[in-house]
C-alpha cells in the first residue's frame, strides 16, 4: 500500500502537540499522580488536598522534582499520540477504501477508535509505567529510566496494562458525548435560521466547551479505574532493612487489580475511588485543549514540511538514475 504520507503528517503533528502540552502542564501532572498514589492509612494521610504535593516539594527545596521522569514522559507521551494518531488515520482510510463508504458512522468511528487506543496502550505500557513510577518516588530520589525498567520483572514493566486497555473507552465515551450535544445544539439552530441559509456550525468556543464536557464525562465514568491504575503502577517506599524489605514484597503482592480495589475500599470507602478526580478532570482537560490547539496549528506546516521532503527524495532519486 506503500507510505500513508496523510496518517504521518497526522501522527507527527499529534505527537509535537502532546509534547508540547505534557511539558507545559507537567508539574501538574506530578502533584496529580502522587496524590492519587496515596492511600489512607490509620485515619492519616499525607496530603490532605492537591496542594499538600506542591507545598512540599516548594518546602524542601525540591521544586524542580515536579520534573522528574519527565523525559521518559515526554518519550512515551510522544510515542504514544503518534501511533494513536496513526493508527486512527490508516484504520479510517483503510475502511473507506475496503468499504466504499464515503464517511464512516459514529458506532465504526469508535472501533476504529478503540483498536488505535488498544495498540498504543501495548506499545507504550512500559515507558508509562516507569514515567508513574518516577512520578510517585520521593522527591530528588527518582531513579532513570533504564533502571526503573529493568529493577523488575518483564512483567512488572506491564503493570496496569490491562486497566490501559479497558481505558480505551473513555475517549469512546467522550466522543459519543461530544456528538450527541453537539447534534442537539445543530437541531436547535437549525429550528432558528432559514433552510437556504449556509451550513448551521459550532463556533471555536461552542467546540471547546462541547469538548471540556465531553471529556470531563468520560473522566468520572472512568475515573475509579484511572485511580487504580496509578496505584498498580507507583513507586514502591524506598528503604533497606529486611522488614521493610519485606513490606515492599507484601506491598507488590497487593498491586493487583483486586487488590488494590479491595485498600481503597477498606480505607477510603467508595469516594476513594474518586479521590484526585477534580485535578484529573483539569488537567485533562487543559492537555486535551492544548494537544488539539497546538496540533491544528502545526498540521499544515508537518504536511508541507514531509511533502517537501517526498519531493527532494524524488528529484534526488531522480538524478541518481540519469547518472
Amino acid at each position: 500500500m506503500g507510505v500513508d504520507l496523510e496518517s504521518i503528517s497526522e501522527a507527527s503533528s499529534g505527537a509535537i502537540g502532546s509534547l508540547l502540552s505534557t511539558t507545559v502542564l507537567y508539574p501538574l501532572d506530578t502533584c496529580k499522580t502522587k496524590y492519587q498514589a496515596e492511600v489512607q492509612t490509620h485515619g492519616q494521610r499525607k496530603y490532605r488536598n492537591l496542594s499538600d504535593v506542591l507545598w512540599e516539594a516548594v518546602s524542601t527545596g525540591q521544586f524542580l522534582s515536579l520534573y522528574q521522569g519527565l523525559g521518559t514522559k515526554n518519550l512515551q507521551s510522544f510515542i504514544a499520540q503518534f501511533v494513536y494518531f496513526y493508527g486512527y488515520s490508516y484504520f479510517k482510510r483503510l475502511y473507506l477504501e475496503n468499504s466504499g463508504s464515503k464517511s464512516i458512522g459514529t458506532k465504526v468511528n469508535l472501533i476504529l477508535a478503540a483498536g488505535a487506543g488498544a495498540c498504543t496502550a501495548i506499545v507504550t505500557q512500559p515507558l508509562d509505567t516507569a514515567s508513574s513510577r518516577m512520578q510517585t518516588s520521593a522527591f530528588g530520589k527518582s531513579k532513570g529510566l533504564w533502571k526503573t525498567l529493568t529493577e523488575g520483572t518483564l512483567s512488572d514493566a506491564f503493570d496496569g496494562l490491562g486497566i490501559s486497555l479497558l481505558l480505551t473507552s473513555n475517549p469512546a465515551i467522550q466522543y459519543t458525548v461530544f456528538d450527541q450535544l453537539k447534534q442537539r445544539l445543530l437541531k436547535q439552530k437549525l429550528k432558528k435560521v432559514d433552510h437556504d441559509s449556509s451550513p448551521v456550525v459550532l463556533s471555536a468556543f461552542t467546540a471547546f466547551l462541547l469538548g471540556a464536557i465531553s471529556k470531563s464525562i468520560a473522566t468520572f465514568l472512568t475515573y475509579p479505574a484511572i485511580r487504580c491504575k496509578v496505584m498498580i503502577q507507583a513507586a514502591d517506599p524506598e528503604d533497606d532493612d529486611d522488614d521493610d524489605k519485606t513490606k515492599r514484597a507484601q506491598s507488590k503482592s497487593r498491586k493487583t487489580v483486586s487488590g488494590v480495589v479491595s485498600a481503597i475500599w477498606r480505607r477510603e470507602g467508595i469516594l476513594g475511588f474518586f479521590k484526585g478526580l477534580d485535578a484529573q478532570i483539569t488537567k485533562t482537560v487543559l492537555s486535551s485543549a492544548l494537544l488539539l490547539m497546538i496540533k491544528e496549528k502545526i498540521t499544515a506546516t508537518t504536511w508541507v514540511l514531509i511533502l517537501a521532503i517526498r519531493r527532494s527524495l524524488l528529484l534526488r532519486n531522480g538524478r541518481l538514475k540519469n547518472v
